[in-house]
């Protein structure tokens, strides 16, 4: 399995952005996905976590403002943030989970105006 994350960039506080995370091979649909983010100098940390059945959980950080989702059709995670400050400046990293875990490349996400 291959997860090709996108969508990153400059953006101005207040402003909104989508992530996507494309995923190779058939067992997308099986797997709990999740968004992670590392801030420079700071631990990798969760951002937001959505099950095979869509339940979703979230840091406290990104609730209300963030909201993950999935289209298991086209083997794609996305997360769609609003409201977006500086603190939320980080390569932002998808993440499935099932048998085995993997870990797409990274995607940068600067909020500065």
């Amino acid at each position: 399995v291959q997860l090709q994350a996108s969508g990153g960039g400059l953006v101005q506080p207040g402003g909104s952005l989508r992530l996507s995370c494309r995923a190779s091979g058939s067992i997308f649909s099986s797997n709990a996905m999740a968004w992670y983010r590392q801030a420079p100098g700071k631990q990798r940390e969760l951002v937001a976590f959505i099950w095979r059945d869509n339940t979703t959980t979230y840091a406290d950080s990104a609730k209300g403002r963030f909201t993950i989702s999935r289209d298991n059709a086209k083997n794609t995670l996305y997360l769609q943030m609003n409201s977006l400050k500086p603190d939320d400046t980080a390569v932002y990293y998808c993440k499935s989970m099932g048998v085995m875990v993997y870990w797409g490349q990274g995607t940068e996400l600067t909020v500065s105006s």
